[in-house]
């Protein structure tokens, strides 16, 4: 897939303005997708926050592999990071994050107390790429909807700080990506998983793509969802048509075995490549984790 280029003039701005805010703030809550830490987690953020405490929040674990999972958790323990697992949107995993920010909150409040300061509040940066859920996050931990949410990448437009209680304020700020061409295994990751808008790539090379990666990881996974599509030839009688696409031929099996097609008997690859990025996103395709540590 060719290298993607999304870079909206909000996340610009945003990006300009990370490292001046990060100096009115005592810590920073990064949130990547469980499913691709690695790729979900923006390299520029050790920039922008250089000097400042960081925990990582890994968001939609529920949708994550939980034997992956707990690689990455090792992972982060032996590198002496703090990282906790989430499902924002049903705030699991949300009270060890809550608990830890109060905890840190009453001790600033002694230390300020003791040197006859006045309390000022922790401050604590949400930041993460688009669609990692960090407007879910913040919504959990303050057991209210005030932060804004959606499905797809980009809706947070600008920070706003939002009170938890205790002494603790958080900044909801949008989804920032590097400034650059994104490619590789990251942009196909990013693609996958949502966090680039699927209207800047070519979600049919994208869908190929993806089913490649889970038949070489998760071929049970693949093989139950939409057949045994990475064992036959697309122009074979059992494996597809001559007319079939013979670019995308594990896409073009699942299409076929789904019933997806148009007048001719072709395969409606648009309408495939949509549902199959669909239901791995909603882990219909089982649980899955595209990156180890």
């Amino acid at each position: 897939m060719a290298d993607i280029q999304w870079f909206p003039g909000h996340m610009a701005k945003t990006g300009r303005e990370l490292t001046e805010i990060a100096k009115l703030t005592d810590l920073v809550l990064e949130v990547v997708d469980a499913r691709i830490p690695r790729s979900s987690s923006n390299p520029d953020f050790n920039k922008f926050f250089s000097g400042r405490r960081r925990f990582v929040i890994l968001n939609k674990a529920d949708l994550a592999d939980p034997s992956r999972s707990l690689k990455w958790k090792y992972y982060y323990r032996e590198t002496g990071v703090d990282a906790f697992f989430t499902n924002a949107q049903r705030g699991e995993g949300i009270a060890r994050i809550r608990t830890l920010l109060r905890g840190l909150g009453s001790e600033k409040a002694r230390k300020q107390a003791d040197r006859g300061v006045i309390n000022r509040p922790v401050r604590a940066i949400v930041a993460g790429i688009p669609n990692s859920g960090k407007s879910s996050l913040i919504n959990s931990l303050i057991s209210k909807s005030i932060a804004k949410t959606g499905d797809k990448p980009g809706v947070t437009r600008r920070r706003q700080w939002i009170k938890l209680g205790d002494g603790i304020e958080l900044l909801d700020t949008p989804g920032v990506l590097q400034p650059k061409f994104i490619g590789g295994e990251t942009a196909l990751h990013l693609a996958f998983t949502g966090a680039i808008r699927d209207e800047v790539y070519d979600k049919i090379e994208a869908a190929e793509k993806l089913l490649t990666v889970l038949s070489a990881n998760y071929l049970p996974l693949v093989t139950a969802r939409y057949g045994d599509i990475g064992m036959l030839d697309v122009n074979t009688p059992d494996g597809g048509t001559p007319h079939d696409n013979e670019n995308y031929p594990m896409l073009g099996r699942a299409g076929r075995k789904r019933g997806f097609l148009l007048k001719g008997g072709l395969i409606d690859y648009e309408r495939t490549a949509a549902i199959v990025l669909d239901e791995f996103r909603a882990a219909k395709i089982g649980l899955i984790t595209l990156e180890e540590p």
